[in-house]
């Protein structure tokens, strides 16, 4: 992560990932109840990853 936000700069990476990781928190928040840190938290990034990678590849089509 480190290194990928300083290839791209901090303002970049917000522009880029700040909608993926916004629907990831609400999604989290209201569908993920594991009644475990770690397991909600595994989730919630595997769902910004996901989330991510659909968007690049719709929106890198063009």
């Amino acid at each position: 992560m480190f290194t990928y936000i300083q290839q791209l700069g901090v303002q970049s990476f917000i522009r880029k990932e700040a909608p993926y990781l916004g629907l990831s928190l609400v999604g989290a928040e209201l569908f993920y109840k594991f009644h475990s840190f770690i397991l909600e938290s595994i989730a919630f990034l595997v769902t910004w990853y996901l989330l991510s990678w659909m968007g690049s590849n719709i929106f890198n089509r063009n």
